[in-house]
């Protein structure tokens, strides 16, 4: 989780999209003044931000199918990176965007499922990763030694420690 701040999304996207196949966005391209992703994206990939036609379509369309007036700060949800590919809104309308690797979905959680799964069959998967993950009753202190030898034992695993507390019983779960 980044703040709204563009220098800091320039930063962590730019990063992340030079190591990785995909890089997936939630929020920030709403119709508000903190909305700033879309943006940010245009400033990471030096290219400008412009008002997509397709997308402003689909907005002035449904707004006046349920009745609302079209104003500036909906239309805002059609500024788009130069170059980016629209990602379908089955939920609300409002797009979200490619550019290159870079995938930017809504924050609303139900809809950035629906886009989710309208971009998933395009995607090409990579080596299936598997956990398990056990919890004991034991404190973290108490097995680090012995996870610690485990991972030396095993380098290309990796083994995480996840302490809690709850109803003042003490432990950890282990994620292998």
């Amino acid at each position: 989780v980044i703040p709204d701040n563009e220098a800091v999304i320039v930063e962590a996207v730019n990063a992340l999209r030079a190591q990785a196949r995909y890089v997936f966005t939630t929020g920030g391209i709403g119709p508000t003044h903190d909305d700033i992703t879309s943006a940010s994206i245009a400033a990471a990939f030096g290219v400008r931000l412009l008002r997509h036609p397709e997308a402003e379509r689909r907005l002035r369309a449904h707004y006046q199918a349920v009745g609302s007036a079209i104003n500036a700060a909906r239309l805002r949800m059609a500024e788009i990176p130069e170059g980016a590919t629209l990602i379908d809104n089955p939920v609300s309308v409002a797009p979200g965007f490619r550019l290159d690797n870079v995938h930017v979905l809504a924050g609303v959680p139900s809809i950035m499922r629906a886009m989710w799964d309208s971009l998933r069959p395009g995607l090409i998967g990579g080596p299936p990763v598997r956990s398990v993950s056990v919890t004991a009753l034991v404190r973290e202190g108490d097995m680090a030694a012995g996870l610690g030898a485990l991972q030396n034992a095993h380098p290309g695993v990796d083994i995480g420690s996840y302490p809690f507390m709850t109803d003042g019983r003490i432990g950890a779960s282990i994620v292998v």
